[in-house]
């Protein structure tokens, strides 16, 4: 009898096609197919598990009939408690899942002809026959059949409620414009006899918004001119004030000169204020940055400060270590100054020290006082205009409170950060901080100190002042004179070459920046230089504190100094000139 292994007599049977014609050859497959099969079902438990945990509803169905499949997430959204339940109830999807039959027959056209729609918004009814709102994604698949579809459905019925809410808050503000524009015809009912008036209004209106269109356009003019004309006087008076401080005059005459010279001060410096206030608001006021030796800044401003705290009986101590960093010296000066002013304003015992700090790889220089302090509620109030800590009459030098806001404005532009805490009572620190990027490597600056040292007074020195306005030029040569200087002042470019053809021969030239005639002081300057042969140490001396401004002298390598010059300032320029000549 033949064995089931022997072999067919036709030579090739079923087993030798695949590979198992031996029982041998069969045992070394079965290992590869298990492997296979395993491999297949690991597949298949992954996409079920895929398709049972969803979050968007998905199912298979014929478009004439019901569901063919179906996932928990579609039962979820059309509220059955499972899929059996869902496909046991749904045997029709015109009747029973779509809402409009209409919309319904549609898509389906749309499928027979496209093939596939994608996120098409529509509704299903529930179980319980209330509509839901679904983005559904259909797919047509003619090889399980003419009309059988794979659908991906997503429950959008927060979104749609969100629209509908807009929707509705859009016509309500419809609603409510028409009423407002129905009361004011109403209103006009009533003001017909005003129209006249009103039209007259309008038209001056009109007029005034071109007006300050115009002046918007022209604001870094505007204000670079009334910098210059308003400052010119109080240049005169400050330098003729000066002038008469060196002088020996009575106590009672020198009282009264030290009274002009406060209120001259204070004029000055609300003046200032209110012109930086007005730039920085109009943002006419850009940062122009350079390197800066930080500490021999602050130690600048601390020798400014020391006289002050020596007046009032206060201690002032500065902690510096050398910083170098990218920053326009103008304003940070004017930050630091203004925030020390500010804590000697409100301090009467104790001090005020001033410190620079490295924290976290940030700059931070910090002003504590032992002043009034500042109550918790009212510490952001102290950044606005005209806010003052103390009322009138409480003692001490008071300003108009554009101090902080002229800070808090400068900080902004810089890009800096300022932080205040305060107690009552105890003092108050102020904190700037400046970001890293902003350090820069060491650089060779000299210090003031080392000015001070090359310097060796200046009398004897040769000075030529050119200003076309006579009060400046009189109240410039007698603070000068009465410094031991040589002074030829001179109104023009002409008269200087005049002079220095009639054999003068200035050490220092110290010329206005506006002349007559459109001419400017860097031209004047130039021209002397011509005439003289030699590149004579010069400076510029203007009430335009316009950016634009300070921008060309730097790349006209010419110091500038604004007006109304203070005496202590021109002394240090004097210096650095002198050292140069």
């Amino acid at each position: 009898m033949k064995k089931p292994s022997d072999s067919p007599e036709s030579g090739y049977g079923i087993g030798d096609l695949l590979g198992l014609g031996s029982q041998s050859a069969r045992k070394s497959y079965y290992p590869a197919l298990l492997d296979r099969l395993e491999e297949l079902e690991k597949e298949r438990n992954r996409y079920k598990w895929l398709f049972e945990n969803a979050l968007h509803g998905i199912f298979q169905a014929n478009l004439r009939g019901g569901f063919l499949a179906c996932n928990p997430a579609m039962a979820r959204i059309c509220g059955y408690d499972s899929p059996e339940h869902l496909m046991g109830k749904m045997i029709r999807l015109r009747e029973q899942l779509f809402c409009r039959a209409a919309e319904f027959d549609t898509i389906r056209q749309e499928l027979l002809d496209q093939g596939s729609l994608s996120a098409r918004e529509t509704q299903f009814q529930k179980a319980d026959r209330t509509p839901v709102h679904v983005a559904v994604t259909l797919l047509r698949r003619p090889d399980l059949g003419p009309e059988v579809v794979e659908a991906f459905v997503a429950d959008i019925t927060e979104r749609v409620q969100a629209r509908q809410k807009l929707e509705q808050l859009n016509q309500d503000l419809e609603r409510r414009v028409e009423e407002r524009t129905e009361a004011l015809q109403n209103a006009n009912v009533g003001l017909r006899y005003q129209i006249e008036e009103r039209e007259r209004v309008e038209r001056k209106l009109v007029v005034a918004v071109e007006a300050a269109k115009e002046a918007n356009r022209s604001k870094d003019k505007y204000l670079a001119a009334a910098s210059h004309d308003l400052m010119q006087p109080l240049n005169a008076a400050r330098l003729m004030i000066s002038a008469l401080q060196d002088s020996q005059l009575p106590e009672s005459e020198s009282r009264m000169v030290h009274q002009v010279h406060r209120a001259l001060e204070g004029a000055e410096d609300l003046l200032a204020d209110l012109l930086d206030i007005s730039k920085l608001d109009q943002q006419a006021m850009k940062p122009d940055l350079v390197h800066t030796d930080l500490e021999a800044l602050l130690r600048g401003l601390g020798e400014e400060f020391e006289a002050v705290a020596a007046n009032a009986g206060l201690d002032f101590r500065l902690r510096a270590s050398p910083a170098f960093i990218r920053t326009d010296q103008r304003m940070l000066t004017r930050i630091v100054r203004n925030l020390l002013s500010n804590a000697f304003r409100y301090t009467r015992r104790g001090g005020v020290v001033m410190a620079l700090r490295r924290s976290q790889g940030r700059i931070r220089i910090e002003i504590w006082d032992t002043g009034v302090g500042i109550e918790p509620e009212k510490l952001q109030e102290i950044f606005t205009e005209f806010h003052q800590l103390l009322p009138q009459g409480t003692g001490g030098r008071q300003g108009v409170g554009l101090g902080l806001a002229i800070v808090e404005r400068m900080i902004r532009v810089l890009g800096y950060r300022i932080d205040v805490s305060s107690r009552p009572g105890r003092g108050s620190r102020f904190v700037v901080t400046l970001p890293s990027e902003a350090e820069v490597g060491e650089l060779a600056i000299p210090s003031s100190a080392a000015i001070s040292a090359l310097s060796e007074g200046l009398a004897g020195l040769s000075v030529m002042v050119i200003d076309n306005e006579p009060a400046v030029l009189e109240s410039m040569a007698a603070l000068l004179e009465r410094w031991g200087c040589e002074v030829i002042a001179v109104p023009d470019e002409r008269q200087a070459r005049s002079r220095v053809a009639s054999g003068s021969r200035p050490d220092i030239l110290l010329a206005d920046y506006h002349l007559d005639h459109g001419l400017t002081g860097c031209e004047a300057i130039y021209g002397i230089r011509q005439a003289l042969g030699r590149d004579v140490p010069a400076a510029i001396i203007t009430a335009d504190r316009s950016d634009e401004t300070r921008r060309f002298m730097r790349a006209q390598y010419l110091p500038i100094l604004n007006k109304p010059v203070k005496p202590n300032r021109l002394r240090a320029l004097l210096t650095s000139l002198s050292n140069r000549a």
